[in-house]
């Protein structure tokens, strides 16, 4: 027995000989030694010497360990290739009679609960999620007090491990995309699971710029999407969970929208879908009504366009395309940029460079007007996989027109249209609820009205209750 005991010492020492951070102790109580590992960076000494270390020295026998250290989580371990998994997760390794038992002192590394930062809301909860995978998992069973309320963990990557928590109300979600999800994240085969924007890219469709999981850090949206009979994916050491399926219809619609009037609220996501449109089009149109459909525009306010731009050496194609890459410039720089500083540059850059530009002849101040509307309404869309989509469909658009005119717009359209049709989140369509037509998800997400049903596309069980 002291035999294994010592080999079990030995293998320890020799597969963590390059780890400054473990701690080993060798204490001996009534001639029976306990040998004592954990690794300092993600224990909490404290813990160690209070719960383990003084229950231990304070207790003559030990012949049952359980009842000594006082501790929710204490685990026997059968096989010791799992002690370096524990070690890891903040647990302090005991070796003992040939046993070996893991106890949880967990060093809190993690911030506390704050604000939302990239989904704040005027009214509604103000907590969000942060980097600790079981505080996140407490926001939303705080919410969700039901048994039916599952959660699937599984360990990802074979250097980090990493925690991966699948939710999902087994009465309402669709079992079979509950069974699909879940062979999808078995098979992945990489060394690590950093952030959960990692593990969105694995399982989402990467050749369609248009996004099929939608990430937030807001447990509200969460438990609405897991009433509506969505699933969720949390991942540890991320502050932000994957909500999945999700279709385009769902980023016009913020869930800070509930927390207002429906006539109110039906108007902003009545204002969002223009925006999304007027943002990819507006360029396009300008470039096709001033080069090759000039009826399409005043003869007034087109000699006034033809006299703005009398001084430009660049065709308007050519003209648009700097600004736009100009644009996109200036606003990766104030994403990438400290808050401190980041908007006031590139305000200035703006400010600066159009002025600059329209006194140099570069560019025409209808140019700048233009690209200036076509920002402002990008800049509704929180969402990066959104914007990014919005922003290749843009020059899709914009191509075209330069080449067709208004022909080129049409048939932007109708790609356009073919691409959203044929496009799918898993295997659902992604232009639902407008194909399929489900009148139900089409109040809740592009007018904010309240129903007793769910969808019929998304879940059998579709009776919410009496309103």
């Amino acid at each position: 027995m002291v035999n294994g005991m010592n080999k079990i010492v030995k293998y320890i020492n020799q597969e963590f000989k390059e780890c400054n951070d473990l701690i080993y102790k060798k204490i001996n109580i009534n001639l029976k030694n306990i040998h004592i590992f954990y690794l300092e960076t993600l224990v909490s000494g404290d813990r160690v010497n209070d719960y383990i270390l003084k229950a231990i020295s304070n207790n003559s026998s030990i012949l049952n360990i359980f009842k000594v250290i006082p501790s929710p989580h204490f685990i026997y371990i059968d096989n010791k290739d799992k002690i370096e998994f524990y070690l890891f997760n903040g647990y302090t390794i005991i070796i003992l009679f040939n046993k070996i038992y893991a106890v949880e002192a967990k060093a809190e590394l993690d911030r506390s609960i704050t604000e939302s930062t990239t989904e704040p809301s005027l009214y509604g909860p103000k907590d969000s999620f942060v980097e600790n995978i079981q505080k996140n998992l407490g926001l939303i069973k705080r919410r969700l007090k039901t048994r039916h309320l599952k959660n699937n963990v599984q360990f990802v990557g074979r250097e980090t491990k990493t925690i991966i928590n699948i939710l999902y109300i087994d009465n309402i979600t669709d079992m079979n995309l509950v069974k699909d999800i879940e062979k999808k994240i078995k098979n992945i085969d990489i060394d690590g699971i950093l952030d959960a924007g990692v593990l969105k890219k694995i399982i989402g469709n990467n050749k369609n710029p248009f996004p099929i999981i939608k990430l937030s850090e807001r447990p509200d949206l969460i438990c609405n999407s897991l009433l509506n009979g969505k699933l969720v994916i949390l991942v540890d050491n991320s502050p932000f969970a994957l909500i999945l399926p999700s279709f385009l219809a769902d980023f016009f619609n913020p869930n800070t929208d509930n927390y207002i009037k429906s006539i109110n609220s039906n108007f902003l996501r009545l204002l969002r879908v223009l925006c999304f449109f007027l943002s990819i089009i507006i360029p396009a149109f300008y470039i096709a009504s001033t080069n090759y459909n000039q009826e399409t525009i005043p003869l007034p306010l087109l000699i006034n366009f033809s006299t703005q731009r009398s001084g430009v050496p660049f065709p308007a194609i050519v003209e648009a395309l700097i600004m736009l890459i100009i644009c996109e410039i200036l606003k990766e720089s104030d994403l990438r940029f400290p808050n401190s500083y980041g908007s006031a540059i590139s305000i200035l850059g703006a400010l600066i460079l159009g002025e600059a530009a329209v006194n140099a002849g570069i560019v025409s101040p209808i140019m700048i007007i233009v690209v200036s509307i076509t920002y402002i309404t990008s800049l509704i869309f929180t969402d990066n996989d959104i914007t990014g989509a919005i922003r290749l469909w843009r020059f899709i658009f914009l191509l075209l027109a330069a080449f067709y005119g208004l022909y080129g717009i049409c048939i932007s359209i109708i790609l356009f249209l073919i691409n959203i049709i044929s496009y799918k989140s898993f295997y659902y369509n992604y232009s639902f609820p407008i194909k399929p037509t489900d009148f139900t998800y089409i109040k809740e997400t592009l007018f904010s009205k309240n129903t007793n049903k769910r969808s019929k596309y998304l879940t059998k069980n579709t009776t919410r209750g009496n309103l």
